[in-house]
């Protein structure tokens, strides 16, 4: 069993690595979780005694087969929240993180393969990442950013890089949605920002915002 703090250090060493193909450093820790490198240091002890991650010095902290799975199970409960508070408690998609942080940490299986069943068996969240299955697994999708694209190029919406709820409530003000269909117009040499066209309509938005939407072609 693993303390709620535990649980949120080894989901965030799981997203880190899934962005990196080193070990993760525990700055990096630090910065994800907002707290101090010295704190992140004890708990990578504990964790390694749980042997859930291992640390090498110099070359950064990583998850161990059972540390990855364990990880996967919380990111799994987290985004079958989220599709939960959604689909059946009319949440908005950028209401959700802090409810599914909470609900994360509940430990029966039972309940947890009871809400799948109940949802359908759903692969994604709101915010388009994948759901791992039961065990840990996850199927990698070929998306790429939007500020890749160039003229002309096209693709259908599928995920965001920011799940931030201010950036989900600008998508939802420019009625920028997971399933559309985005086209490129333009692109500006000068600082990268985009002219696009989604259902008809023509949006211009900058590189910061097409850094952080998935599309797939």
């Amino acid at each position: 069993m693993f303390t709620l703090s535990e649980e949120n250090y080894l989901k965030a060493i799981y997203h880190l690595e899934s962005d990196s193909k080193k070990g993760i450093s525990t700055n990096a820790i630090a910065k994800s979780l907002e707290t101090k490198a010295s704190s992140v240091t004890d708990m990578i002890k504990k964790l390694s005694e749980k042997e859930v991650v291992l640390y090498v010095k110099y070359q950064g902290v990583t998850l161990t087969e059972f540390g990855t799975k364990t990880a996967a199970n919380i990111v799994r409960k987290h985004r079958l929240w989220e599709v939960f508070l959604v689909e059946k408690l009319n949440f908005s998609w950028d209401e959700v993180h802090d409810v599914a942080e909470q609900l994360e940490h509940i430990k029966s299986p039972k309940l947890i393969n009871q809400l799948d069943a109940f949802l359908g068996f759903p692969t994604h969240d709101p915010h388009g990442d994948q759901i791992p299955d039961k065990e840990g697994n996850v199927n990698t999708v070929d998306k790429i950013l939007l500020s890749t694209f160039k003229k002309d190029e096209s693709g259908v919406c599928v995920g965001v890089n920011d799940s931030s709820s201010e950036f989900l409530r600008f998508l939802d003000k420019k009625k920028i949605t997971l399933g559309k269909k985005i086209t490129v117009l333009e692109k500006e040499d000068f600082d990268d920002s985009l002219s696009i066209e989604i259902d008809g309509e023509k949006l211009s938005i900058s590189k910061k915002i097409a850094n952080n939407l998935y599309i797939k072609k």
